[in-house]
């Protein structure tokens, strides 16, 4: 073989070399999905072929002839044969495919040609309010607190225990679950740095922090074996590359951190596809379960995902499933010219826990932005399923300034909303918070009627309060229309009395003449301790058909006194 076949063989042989490395190399540190449904592929495929083409030329192998000057003129002869030819086509081939494969994927993709396609990715059901969610009591299943005050009570938590404040810190992002229908708010441990990684690696991350949400207790939960894939961990311990790299084809967003139902932990990593065209429409197929201690990993389609997984579907993409179906029903033109029935979410969700699932709840206004919402949604973040509830009143921002604005003078700060049924109204909960994130409030505000707002320091009396609330109002608008009031009241003489504990909770049990039985948790109105057997009171009351009425308000009738209406509330 001549000097010049030689030497030009061993620039193929560098330049190849140095190619492998670098796509190598780049590959392991972002580790991009390999899916023709990613722009993320085909941007990093036109990139890198365009950086391998400059490897070749600066090793001389693209442009090379016989002569010890090259010009410009001899590189084009070269390009015009042979192997110069498939280089050319190579070298500009592939970047032009490329770009030509992202501009018509994404058109193709557009709303313009899909409006209607786009509309139908989220089937939404229009549901009764008071079918579905049943009177609020309590609140020991609403996610009254949001996630920053969840933040200061972990991180309080993990400040105790100096053996791990030390070396980890607690992740910024809590996932929001349910464990046997109460809700939770769950977040992993992370290393403190790179050097805290390499000390502890081998162990693991020891265990993860749970805030109960509803009563603000936070508890840290140590693993007898601690997790070696984590979002903090580098390299091959990083969930990401690891989950990533074990499913190269598939294209996943996110890995979101929970427990199962006996507190084992597991990272649920949803698995994306394109619905529209070839890059739009993005919706979840189906999630792949990690164990984070052994790294072992599972593939489930999404109706297929065990039950006791709580998040497949990411709270923004059902936001953006449901703005496509409010906005895009009419078509194309009608969401930008007319606007006719065009409806969207709210900015922001909160969370509900209905039976083993937790769901997003948003409100819906109208395209125009206004102040006042023309309904409610709720959506499943394991199933999808989307219920939207036709009730007209404030949005969740007026709601929440109209209860900054009844404690003013203590600048808290609200949270994001619940919507819960309190005795066949739609009523706004939520706690506020001192400039620290503690909860030190809770506030009720009545949906269509924002201006009634109560506060107080303990759930059980914001209740009371709100329920008495209720109560006066209805009387006197039904004082004034001459119907019968559904909140009914009477005098009873008291037969029998007693307090039964169930659940930690005290209620109080009350039996009439009649037999009629009336019951109020204990903690609502502490003075009810003054009714003894015998005595003559004043009730309001929730009726039901077994007979068991739900205690609003009870008064009691001094001795020789008979009050022929309800005391004003």
């Amino acid at each position: 073989m001549s000097k010049k076949k030689e030497k030009k063989a061993g620039g193929y042989v560098a330049a190849t070399i140095l190619s492998v490395l670098w796509l190598g190399i780049n590959y392991y540190i972002y580790y991009p999905v390999i899916n023709v449904q990613s722009t993320e592929f085909w941007n990093w495929l036109l990139i890198h072929s365009i950086v391998v083409s400059i490897i070749f030329i600066f090793f001389g192998i693209i442009g090379r002839n016989d002569h010890k000057k090259i010009s410009f003129h001899d590189n084009f002869i070269y390009f015009r044969h042979g192997l110069g030819r498939v280089q050319l086509i190579l070298l500009v081939g592939i970047p032009v495919f490329c770009t030509l494969v992202l501009f018509f994927g994404g058109l193709a993709g557009s709303t313009f040609f899909n409006a209607k396609r786009y509309a139908s990715l989220m089937p939404v059901e229009q549901r009764d309010f008071t079918e579905d969610i049943p009177e609020s009591e309590n609140v020991d299943n609403i996610a009254l607190m949001d996630t920053n005050s969840a933040r200061v009570f972990g991180n309080r938590k993990i400040g105790s225990l100096s053996d791990v404040v030390s070396q980890f810190e607690v992740e910024v992002d809590y996932t929001q679950i349910n464990i046997s229908s109460k809700p939770m708010k769950v977040a992993n441990l992370r290393y403190a740095s790179f050097f805290k990684y390499l000390n502890n690696k081998s162990e693991g991350i020891p265990g993860y922090v749970a805030v109960n949400p509803v009563n603000s207790d936070a508890e840290y939960i140590k693993l007898s074996e601690g997790m070696k894939y984590v979002p903090s961990g580098y390299f091959n311990n990083n969930i990401f590359r690891h989950v990533q790299m074990h499913n190269p084809t598939r294209i996943i967003e996110g890995c979101y951190f929970e427990v199962d139902d006996v507190g084992k932990p597991y990272y649920i990593c949803p698995v994306l596809y394109a619905r529209v065209g070839l890059f739009s429409g993005m919706d979840v197929k189906g999630a792949i379960l990690c164990d984070p201690v052994s790294g072992d990993m599972e593939y489930y389609d999404v109706e297929d995902v065990p039950s006791w997984v709580d998040r497949v579907y990411d709270g923004d993409l059902l936001e953006q499933k449901f703005n496509w179906y409010g906005e895009l029903s009419g078509g194309f033109f009608n969401s930008i010219i007319g606007q006719k029935g065009c409806i969207r979410a709210t900015d922001d969700y909160g969370y509900k826990t209905i039976g083993d699932d937790v769901w997003i709840y948003t409100g819906v206004t109208s395209v125009n932005g206004d102040a006042s919402n023309v309904g409610f949604i709720m959506v499943n973040q394991r199933t999808s399923e989307a219920r939207y509830y036709t009730i007209s009143g404030a949005e969740e921002y007026s709601a929440m300034s109209s209860a900054e604005g009844a404690v003013q003078e203590k600048n808290y700060r609200a949270s994001f909303p619940s919507l819960i049924n309190v005795m066949g109204v739609p009523t706004y909960i939520m706690v506020l918070t001192d400039n620290g994130g503690l909860v030190k409030m809770y506030a009720m505000v009545n949906v269509e009627q924002y201006n009634m707002v109560v506060t107080a320091e303990s759930q059980e009396e914001l209740f009371s309060k709100y329920k008495k609330l209720l109560a006066n109002n209805e009387n006197k608008n039904n004082g004034a229309e001459g119907e019968e009031a559904l909140v009914k009241e009477k005098e009873i003489i008291v037969s029998e009395m007693e307090y039964i504990t169930m659940e930690g909770e005290t209620y109080v049990y009350m039996k009439d003449e009649t037999g009629d039985v009336y019951k109020m948790l204990f903690a609502q109105d502490e003075s009810v301790i003054k009714v003894s057997v015998g005595d003559r009171v004043l009730v309001q009351y929730d009726e039901n058909e077994n007979g068991i009425h739900d205690l609003i308000v009870v008064e009691l009738i001094k001795k020789g006194e008979r009050l022929s209406k309800a005391p004003e509330l």
